[in-house]
């Protein structure tokens, strides 16, 4: 049996928590991940996992055998790296996930850059809106906007976000120009809210000198997608917030308009995350200094 090959599966299952999902994420038929775990706990003799029909859950020598071995991997793959060169030529697949509109704005106008610098990489890129279970997704790295609260990832923060209040030229002229956020809680029923998980809305935000107002009112719409959420802006459904970087060209282009400008929101930190075994990959560091690069040069996401 190879041994590295049998440590790999185990830290997959782990992290996975199903033979079936490791299987799926290796692309290896579930009896040769269930073989290769059955072999590994004979060579040990300690049984390293709890199976129930469902889930696997990890013994207390399975823990440890895990902590161990993904330290293991993490040097064995940087010998590799290092013996093959890999360093100054990174290759393999790498399965990335980025929210909509850094997609759409950002990453995917700029990608064929990245490709002609690495030839040899392969990106999967995801693109959602919705939180990204790294361990679970098997995906090597995302870049999403919020604090984070899982302290056992780690993050670099590429970049910081500012929110303004907006509204089409045609709504405005249906609905007239609100001159007070409170003024969108009676005349302005038809407010947008982002809603990346059904049961959250996230409120309409106005801070001025110190002074913070929620606008919760209620709303015909809510929407879980940043594209999606600045087409309604812009058919019209109502008032809406999203960042400068989404609304530039459609405020230099007339299609949407800038209301209550003398309330803000705070600044939206930017973060490029990957779980802690990524940091000695190769690949995820050409993409996450790319990454950095493509921030630092467009000064609206850098906002402070």
């Amino acid at each position: 049996m190879d041994q590295i090959q049998a440590m790999r599966i185990f830290a997959r299952v782990v992290e996975a928590g199903t033979f079936t999902l490791a299987a799926d994420t290796l692309q290896l038929p579930k009896a040769t991940v269930t073989k290769h775990v059955q072999g590994l706990e004979d060579r040990l003799k300690v049984k390293l996992l709890n199976r129930t029909t469902r889930r696997v859950t990890v013994t207390t020598d399975g823990a440890a055998y895990y902590d161990r071995a993904v330290r293991v991997l993490a040097d064995f793959d940087e010998l590799e790296a290092s013996m093959s060169q890999v360093r100054s030529a990174p290759r393999g697949k790498l399965r990335v996930d980025v929210g909509t509109s850094i997609a759409r704005l950002l990453i995917i106008p700029h990608l064929t850059k990245f490709q002609e610098r690495f030839p040899d990489i392969q990106i999967d890129l995801g693109v959602s809106d919705r939180p990204v279970d790294l361990i679970g997704d098997n995906v090597d790295c995302v870049i999403r906007g919020g604090e984070l609260t899982d302290q056992s990832l780690v993050a670099r923060r590429v970049g910081n976000l500012d929110f303004i209040t907006l509204a089409s030229p045609a709504y405005l002229a249906r609905h007239g120009t609100p001159q007070h956020p409170r003024d969108l809680e009676s005349g302005h029923n038809n407010l947008i809210y982002f809603s990346p998980i059904a049961v959250r809305r996230y409120p309409l935000d106005f801070h001025r000198d110190g002074e913070i107002i929620e606008i919760t009112g209620p709303s015909s719409l809510a929407v879980n997608e940043s594209n999606a959420y600045t087409s309604a802006l812009l058919a019209g459904q109502g008032v809406g917030q999203i960042t400068t970087f989404q609304a530039r060209g459609l405020l230099e282009s007339g299609e949407l308009v800038q209301i209550l400008p003398e309330w803000s929101q705070p600044l939206l930190p930017v973060y490029v995350v990957y779980p802690p075994n990524s940091h000695l990959s190769a690949k995820v560091r050409a993409f996450v200094d790319w990454v950095v690069e493509l921030f630092a040069a467009d000064p609206l996401l850098q906002r402070r």
